[in-house]
This record gives structure tokens, C-alpha cells and sequence, in this order.
């Protein structure tokens, strides 16, 4: 089978373009891919980053791909779309998660569909995103107008799929592992590499948003401290303003207890976090799902997270992690309490391993594959 996948990949970074690699690197087990990305995928005056291309990525994320598509620029997209139409995938793979590239994925489907065999399936990551603007909607339905099928990855994307689109064609598909990171370091060598001497260590990896919840993750470390000898790692570039979480790790006394590493982190450095870490923390306001997870059970590291949308069907409390209600700082607080005191964390670690060969890749192709026109004899 001919597939296509368009989204972000290598040189771009980030969690999409990992993603992309490694289904591209599943897919072609027994399938010929073609992976077409971005020459521009966002104008650098809207990107919160300091910057979109990736600056060390591991071989396992070095995936071929053409740099064609340009998310500003209508007539590029029916370009994009014309010559993908001369070459009649079986399947069109989008990856989504911002209604942003919905005019520009909407058009190369519609484009290269035409008069074609072609299916055109949507991994929806989000429907409509956490922090919500006017016209989302409208340019989700646009991109979804020409889709044959869906994969979603929770039940809670699942659920705003169906409130949209309550006659789509969808298979729920947990999100995979992240398995291109390397394996673990000895966690006495992650520490020390890293300049952490305490006990208990803590992990909170990936941009940081005011939805992702860290600044509640302060407050509660700030109630942990005079209990507990937990020190708490911050990894991951800054999407917000980066002082008020500066000022709160000093009004709170935590400037000991709290490394902060402001900057995106080189996939060849994310071992090293979480090799170090206990657990991986993610208090999160609200969510869909999240990748940092899949990340974390890679490592077999269990992980406390707030119990909103995906996250807890992920995160199942008391075998592979602790589960806390949302914005409450006390109650994560007493979550962090009870892992480090009254779990087995061997255990939690060993479930953890046992429950993640739920999370496949060969899952997902299957149920990509489904999507496929039946081919005639």
C-alpha cells in the first residue's frame, strides 16, 4: 500500500514530529510512506518558541521527508494537493492538533481526493484545543469535511469528536509508547550528571502552559517540603512568561528544591531526565491526553497526574501511578505524600512495564490500515 503522511517531522521538533517518525518507521515494515512537511509551518511572530527546527535529534527521529508545505499560503496547498493527487496514496495520514492548519490540511485533502482512490484519515491529538479561540470550530470542520476516517486516542477526544461530528467513522486507539529516546541511565548517574543529591526526585517535562498546571505543582511542592526530602525537575521550554514561575519558586522558599530547565530538551538529553526522576508529575488544569505519559511509561516510570480528561484512563491510580483532582494544590501535595510513603514503587514500576504493551505502534497501523479502499481483484 502507497501511504502519505503530512505534518510535521524532521528537520521540525517537538512531540508531533517524533510521533510522525516513529509511525513512519512502523508503517514502513510493510507499507511504501512518503512523509511531506513543512517549509513553513507557523509564522515565526505566532510561534511562542525560541525556535521550530530541531537542533540534536536522535537517529530514531531522522525520518526522510519532503519540505514542501507552506501553512500561510492557499496556493501552495492546492499545489501540495494536485501533485499528491498524480500520486494516488491508498491513504492521506494528517496528524491534528490545532484548527490553525485546518484551511491548509483541508485543501491538500480536498486536492489530492479528487477523482482519486485516495482515503484521507485524521490521528486527531486534540478536536479542538485546550486554550479555545473564536472560529476553531469552523476551521476544524473545514479540515474534517473531506475525512474517510478518524483515529483517536482517548475517550475524551473521542467524546468531542462525536459532539462535532456524530456520524464519524473513528477507531479509539490508545496513543503509543515513545520507545526513540534510548534506554534508561543508572539513576545514580542521571542524578549526579544532573546535580540533584535528594532523596526523591520529581519530573515535570515539556512546554510549559498555564494549563499544564505547574504553577499549582509549586504550591503543592511548597506543602511536601517540611515532609518529605523530594526535589522537583522542570523541563521544558517556556510558552508562557517564564519570571511569575521564577517568583513563585522564591516566594514559596523553593529555590533549593526546584531545577529549572527553561530551554526545549535535545532528544538525546531526554534520558537523562527521566532517568533520574521517581515519577513524572503531570498536574494538568485540563487535557485530552498527553504524550509526556507515553514518554514516562517508556521508562517504566509511574506518574501522578490531575484526573482530567485522558490522563485517567492512562494513569490508573494505586497500579501504574497516583491520580489527584485538578487545580488543588493541597490534594496533590498529599498524592506526592502517598506515593513516596505508602505505595510500592517497585511494583508501581513493574505494572507500569506490564501495562504499556497496551500502548503499541502495530495497534495503530492495524487500525490505519482498516481505513484502506478494499482492493479489487
Amino acid at each position: 500500500m502507497n501511504i502519505t503522511i503530512i505534518g510535521t517531522a524532521y528537520p521540525f521538533r517537538g512531540g508531533i514530529a517524533q510521533y510522525n517518525a516513529l509511525l513512519y518507521r512502523e508503517l514502513i515494515k510493510r507499507h511504501h510512506v512518503d512523509v511531506v512537511t513543512f517549509a513553513r509551518q507557523y509564522p515565526e511572530f505566532l510561534f511562542p518558541g525560541k525556535t521550530q527546527k530541531e537542533v540534536g535529534a536522535g537517529d530514531e527521529f531522522r525520518i526522510p521527508s519532503r519540505v514542501i508545505v507552506d501553512s500561510l499560503n492557499p496556493f501552495n496547498w492546492i499545489r501540495v494537493g494536485q501533485s499528491l493527487r498524480k500520486l494516488q496514496p491508498d491513504l492521506l495520514i494528517f496528524k491534528y492538533w490545532l484548527p490553525f492548519f485546518g484551511p491548509c490540511f483541508g485543501t491538500i485533502a480536498r486536492m489530492a481526493k479528487r477523482g482519486t482512490r485516495t482515503r484521507v484519515v485524521y490521528i486527531c491529538d486534540n478536536v479542538v484545543p485546550h486554550e479555545r479561540r473564536p472560529g476553531d470550530v469552523a476551521l476544524t470542520r473545514y479540515a474534517f469535511g473531506p475525512a474517510d476516517g478518524f483515529i483517536v486516542q482517548s475517550a475524551a477526544v473521542e467524546r468531542d469528536l462525536l459532539a462535532y461530528f456524530p456520524n464519524a467513522k473513528y477507531v479509539l486507539v490508545p496513543h503509543p509508547v515513545y520507545h526513540g529516546f534510548g534506554t534508561a541511565l543508572p539513576v545514580d548517574e542521571a542524578r549526579r550528571d544532573l546535580g540533584i543529591t535528594a532523596k526523591n526526585v520529581l519530573l515535570f517535562f515539556g512546554y510549559i502552559r498555564k494549563y499544564k498546571g505547574l504553577s499549582v505543582l509549586l504550591e503543592a511542592l511548597a506543602l511536601v517540603k517540611p515532609r518529605l526530602d523530594v526535589h522537583l525537575l522542570v523541563v521544558g521550554e517556556f510558552y508562557d512568561a517564564e519570571q511569575p514561575y521564577r517568583d513563585a519558586i522564591r516566594k514559596l522558599g523553593l529555590e533549593g528544591s526546584v531545577t529549572v530547565k527553561g530551554d526545549y530538551a535535545p532528544n538525546e538529553e531526554v534520558r537523562r531526565y527521566f532517568s533520574a526522576a521517581d515519577a513524572v508529575v503531570l498536574p494538568y488544569l485540563s487535557a485530552t491526553q498527553s504524550g509526556i505519559a507515553q514518554i514516562a511509561f517508556n521508562f517504566d516510570l509511574p506518574v501522578i497526574a490531575a484526573a482530567v480528561g485522558g490522563l485517567a484512563e492512562v494513569v490508573h491510580d494505586g497500579e501504574t501511578g497516583i491520580l489527584v483532582p485538578p487545580g488543588n494544590a493541597q490534594q496533590l501535595a498529599e498524592g506526592i505524600v502517598r506515593f513516596f510513603t505508602a505505595t510500592d514503587r517497585g511494583a508501581l514500576r513493574a505494572r507500569v512495564r506490564a501495562e504499556k504493551s497496551r500502548y503499541s505502534w502495530e495497534a495503530l497501523v492495524t487500525a490505519l490500515e482498516s481505513f484502506a479502499a478494499p482492493r479489487e481483484q
